[in-house]
């Protein structure tokens, strides 16, 4: 068995338009990008592209094989050098059962099965070009295309208050809205970890991934997970999630969850923190309370403890939250160390002196060690380093 780092949540980005977002002073949001930087400058061995089912993205998919430069691996999977993409689709819920929207994650083998579900899709949906588009089937019956055809099936960022699984979209229970033994795993979010999300029993049973949710290049990898496999394919990583045979996941890496966006409960349009109970706010009178993840967690509670076996969590603080670290400083880093994986877990202290400020270093050394103080994100705002 060999450690692979995964992130399995990336965005191409799709405008209106159907063409690959533009960051300002940002490389596109490319296929070939996104796996150039995930390799070159985060140190990822397999990411999941979840805009694959966009007929663009197949096509560059399909020229990148017929070039030579992607490979198909046999057992699930697209192989750039030593990094593996698994195509994936993220789609929105909203049937008759839900109370709100639900996103989830579809990841398939091969691109002729992205290309075959993508067609299904397209009699489904407004838009087949545009990521995380609204489809006009039930969550059991996409649940049943997805497994008949290959998939794996992962209920996207649980929590957060808008788009979710239990943010808006159930009262208590995931079986509300899909077939339990249809789910392949649990994705947490960024304003949650694994000591907040097992205080739902029904979750003891599913694998968590920590994964970026990334729009952009830079926030690629700010979570991931460790895997044990035999190698990065589509198949060892179902056999992971399924705790297969020595496959599992070693460590999720994720933010502490007060530097998400979501994680305290506040006011909608000054951010003033409120309580669940406020229907006002006391600082401007809106009338608009975003409840937190940490509430909602609390309001769905029914267990006290992780199950036994759960891998451990660990905080990170991505090199984009460390204050005086600007674009260009961070990339004299990265093309120094190899990968902001090494930057964040690895560079001793001494090494890290000698590309940036010590004020720097010290903050970066800080952060590894959990040592800095942070002021809770929420009502779409992320946390800080409060030093």
């Amino acid at each position: 068995m060999k450690r692979y780092y995964v992130d399995l949540h990336i965005h191409i980005g799709r405008t209106w338009t159907g063409k690959p977002v533009k960051i300002t002073g940002a490389k596109t949001l490319t296929f070939t990008n996104i796996i150039e930087h995930a390799r070159h400058e985060k140190g990822l061995n397999m990411i999941g592209i979840i805009d694959s089912h966009s007929p663009e993205v197949i096509i560059e998919m399909e020229s990148l094989v017929t070039s030579g430069d992607i490979i198909e691996h046999p057992d699930g999977g697209l192989a750039f050098g030593d990094l593996t993409v698994i195509p994936g689709s993220e789609l929105e819920i909203y049937d008759e059962q839900c109370n709100g929207p639900i996103h989830v994650l579809c990841y398939f083998p091969t691109i002729a099965i992205m290309r075959e579900f993508s067609i299904w899709l397209s009699g489904h949906l407004k838009n087949v070009q545009l990521s995380s588009q609204r489809i006009y089937v039930s969550g059991l019956e996409l649940q049943r295309k997805v497994k008949e055809i290959g998939g794996l099936f992962i209920p996207a960022h649980v929590f957060t208050p808008f788009k979710s699984l239990y943010g808006k979209g159930v009262n208590k229970s995931l079986t509300e809205v899909f077939d339990p033994d249809l789910i392949d795993g649990i994705e947490l979010g960024l304003s949650s970890d694994t000591r907040m999300a097992d205080q739902i029993k029904e979750l003891h049973n599913y694998t968590f991934v920590t994964n970026s949710d990334a729009h952009s290049l830079a926030k690629i990898a700010r979570e991931y997970q460790v895997i044990s496999m035999m190698e990065p394919s589509f198949k060892e990583l179902g056999m992971a999630l399924r705790k297969e045979d020595g496959r599992h996941i070693l460590a999720n890496y994720g933010l502490d969850p007060l530097l998400g966006k979501y994680h305290k409960t506040v006011c909608a349009e000054c951010l003033q923190p409120a309580s669940e109970e406020d229907q006002i706010c006391s600082q401007c009178g809106n009338k608009k309370i975003i409840k937190g993840v940490a509430d909602r967690i609390l309001e769905l509670k029914t267990a006290d403890q992780s199950p036994e076996g759960r891998p451990p969590y660990v905080h990170q603080v991505p090199l984009e939250f460390i204050p005086g670290l600007g674009p260009k400083l961070l990339e004299k880093l990265v093309n120094h160390f190899g990968s902001e994986m090494a930057i964040l877990h690895e560079v001793p202290l001494q090494a890290l002196n000698e590309v940036v400020p010590p004020k720097i270093a010290d903050m970066i050394m800080k952060a590894r060690e959990g040592k800095v103080t942070l002021a809770a994100g929420g009502g779409g705002k992320y946390g800080k380093i409060a030093d």
